[in-house]
C-alpha cells in the first residue's frame, strides 16, 4: 500500500514539475519536484521489492 501510495506521490511530483516548466512554480522549482519524483519512485520500488 505504501509503495503504491508513493508512486502515485511521484507521478503527481512531475505533473507539478510540467507545470513549473509551462510558467508557474508551485512551492518548489520544477528541477527540484523532478528529485522528488525520483527519490519517491526509487522509494516505491524498493519497498515493494522487500
Amino acid at each position: 500500500m505504501l509503495s503504491q501510495v508513493l508512486m502515485g506521490g511521484s507521478v503527481l511530483a512531475v505533473v507539478l514539475s510540467g507545470l513549473g516548466y509551462l510558467g508557474t512554480d508551485i512551492w518548489l522549482a520544477s528541477t527540484q519536484w523532478l528529485l522528488v519524483a525520483a527519490v519517491m519512485a526509487l522509494f516505491g520500488v524498493y519497498l515493494k521489492m522487500s
